[in-house]
């Protein structure tokens, strides 16, 4: 290894995901294993430019792998978007003697990172940090795994009660501009239709499902809705057209939210999280940049910054074929 790097900076960006403290742990001990220092970097770009950071030792990351959200914190920062808020940061990371950073977030954290190294040739590695896993260049992003897990959980809770009523349940799951954590959670938990961004099943056609699922028997419905799909405005909306339209059913709307987000990482998010963590401090010794580490048939692999902000995740199609099977 080249090991020109002597002091990593690391921040947690953007929404948080579970298992973002397992790869934090893993970027620290890494360091440590290859005698660089590392300091964290509190509350995103915002604290960069506040100069909010504290190093960070093998011994500080104890007992985190197994905990949700980010000891880090996280925030959004309008300031880092802007050149003087971005000078700012630079001047701060300059001044505590910090050569490289690892970025663990989404696309938003990622593109913060591509204008601060194309302003300041800063060395940034990119670690994908994000439950919608939405992120080009690895088949799954930290946190996806969990949440999928949390998601499948409350559904099957949701179920017993929507069996016990003769209900229809429209469940909404986070995926504004993605389906997968929809797609995914929807297969896993049996659900009747599962509305996603990517396919606009249209209100007539999730109709004739529905009903075609009552004349066969089915005393009770779940379908699974992405918050980005675009049937109707919205769930509620969506819910209320059904219930004028179906009215053998009590219809319910569950909105899981944030709740997604938290919780211990699953074993999955844990492993793959210090794979990657491992792998974005051994890519910043080896003099590498603007990478994101990602995972692709088990196998850790780099995809430039840029590609994997600007490339997108194709939908399952076969997952589609299989959820529509299995909805009969």
């Amino acid at each position: 290894m080249k090991n020109k790097v002597q002091k990593i900076g690391l921040v947690t960006s953007g929404g948080d995901a579970p298992g973002m403290n397992a790869a934090i742990r893993a970027v620290v001990r890494a360091c440590t294993y290859y005698k660089v220092d590392c300091v964290g970097i509190y509350r995103g770009y915002q604290g960069m430019i506040e100069g909010d950071f504290e190093p960070l030792t093998a011994r500080d990351v104890s007992n985190i792998i197994n905990r949700g959200g980010t000891i880090l914190k996280t925030d959004r920062s309008k300031e880092f978007k802007t050149k003087e808020g971005r000078k700012k940061a630079y001047n701060q990371l300059k001044n505590a003697g910090i050569d490289a950073l690892v970025l663990i977030g989404g696309d938003g954290t990622f593109n913060g990172g591509i204008v601060f190294n194309k302003e300041f040739n800063f060395p940034c590695i990119g670690i994908p940090g994000t439950i919608d896993n939405d992120i080009f260049g690895t088949n799954y992003t930290i946190g996806y795994d969990t949440a999928l897990n949390t998601i499948v959980q409350v559904i099957d809770k949701i179920r017993d009660t929507a069996s016990s009523h003769n209900r229809l349940f429209f469940v909404e799951v986070m995926g504004r501009d993605a389906g997968y954590i929809a797609l995914n959670a929807g297969v896993g938990a049996g659900a009747e239709e599962i509305l996603i961004p990517e396919e606009d099943l249209g209100l007539e056609r999730l109709l004739e499902s529905l009903k075609r699922s009552k004349r066969s028997g089915k005393s009770s419905s779940i379908v699974v809705v992405a918050e980005g799909d675009k049937i109707g405005k919205n769930v509620f909306e969506l819910a209320d057209y059904m219930e004028e339209n179906l009215p053998q059913y009590e219809v319910r709307v569950s909105v899981l939210g944030h709740m997604q987000r938290g919780g211990s990482p699953s074993c999955f998010d844990r492993v793959l999280a210090s794979r990657l963590g491992v792998r974005a401090v051994e890519l910043l010794l080896d003099g590498k940049t603007n990478l994101m580490v990602g995972i692709i048939n088990n196998e850790v692999e780099t995809i430039e910054l840029e590609k994997a902000v600007k490339g997108r995740q194709e939908i399952d199609k076969e997952l589609l074929r299989v959820s529509d099977i299995m909805s009969i």
